[in-house]
């Protein structure tokens, strides 16, 4: 690909994208709002300048080859490159546009995510905000597909290896900590003094999603016995509920306790600093110079300020 005519475009980098992410030629031209045949010629000229095939045939269906793969995982970098680009143009000519699309785990969608819409919401009045509530696995993959600009995440101590692979090629920060606590009824007799997990070796847990329920192996693990798990929710009412009926304890990260108040008769004291989770911002890398994102990280920064990093953790990775 030498002639300046064989040049790679950024729309044809879109349909490659497009493909790859819908799994076929009718669906990527729906998803950009193009025929199937516009869609299709756009292919056919690709790979005229490519010298090879992009698409191959599966049954009813296409798959990108081995080129179209190389094209595709070139594509998010170049069309944020691009929306960071036209961003600056905007700017330049006092527009207040722009698109942020925002992934974060649930116990973040009930305390920092409502605090930040509202924050840009206020200083770009104009800027398009859209929401989704994903674990961290799904808000990464969100980012790396370029269905979200910004995933919020978390990790805790023994799973920070598992982000860094989930999120291998992206710009992964550390912005803040999030405490966990015990939640247990308060008459018990490990409700008061200091935390010692290992005085409930005996007493049926309660499990979350697959990070928390890793931290909760870990963590009784290291108090010297294996939790018996007796129930497994992601609803943290229930967790509460099932506490206040006598029926099992649980950890849970202090923003799922403050995002409604404590249930009657359960404590939730504060465990030690080496339990409490990460709170990471994962995008793609230079997303932050896309105006619209960049305001939006920057307020993400501020709101997190509240949530200091837990002593001794690492601060930005890009």
């Amino acid at each position: 690909m030498t002639d300046a005519d064989d040049d790679l475009d950024a729309h044809s980098l879109r349909v490659v994208k497009a493909i790859a992410d819908t799994g076929s030629i009718t669906a990527a031209a729906r998803a950009l709002g193009y025929s199937q045949p516009a869609v299709s010629q756009q292919v056919r000229r690709l790979e005229r300048r490519a010298g090879m095939p992009i698409v191959e045939r599966v049954g009813r269906g296409v798959r990108l080859t081995e080129a179209g793969r190389v094209l595709a995982r070139h594509a998010a970098a170049v069309t944020t490159a691009l929306d960071a680009a036209a961003g600056d143009l905007a700017e330049l000519r006092g527009l207040r546009a722009g698109r942020i699309r925002i992934a974060a785990f649930p116990s973040a969608s009930s305390t920092v995510v409502p605090r930040v819409i509202a924050a840009v919401s206020a200083r770009r009045p104009g800027v398009s905000i859209s929401f989704v509530e994903a674990e961290p696995p799904e808000a990464i993959l969100a980012v790396r597909e370029d269905r979200a600009d910004i995933a919020l995440t978390y990790s805790y101590p023994g799973d920070r290896r598992e982000l860094d692979l989930a999120a291998t090629g992206l710009s992964v920060r550390a912005v803040g900590g999030d405490d966990t606590v015990l939640v247990l009824p308060v008459d018990h007799p490990a409700a008061e003094g200091p935390i010692d997990l290992a005085r409930l070796a005996a007493e049926r847990w309660i499990a979350g999603c697959p990070q928390c329920r890793g931290h909760l192996l870990e963590a009784c693990a290291r108090a010297g016995f294996v939790p018996d798990i007796a129930f497994e929710t992601d609803n943290y009412i229930a967790v509460e509920n099932l506490v206040a009926q006598g029926v099992g304890v649980a950890i849970l990260p202090r923003m799922a306790v403050a995002s409604f108040p404590l249930l009657t008769g359960i404590a939730a004291p504060r465990l030690p600093d080496a339990e409490a989770r990460t709170l990471h911002v994962v995008t793609a890398r230079g997303a932050e110079n896309v105006p619209a994102v960049g305001v939006a990280l920057t307020v993400i920064d501020e709101v997190l300020a509240e949530y200091p990093l837990p002593s001794g953790r690492g601060s930005a990775r890009r």
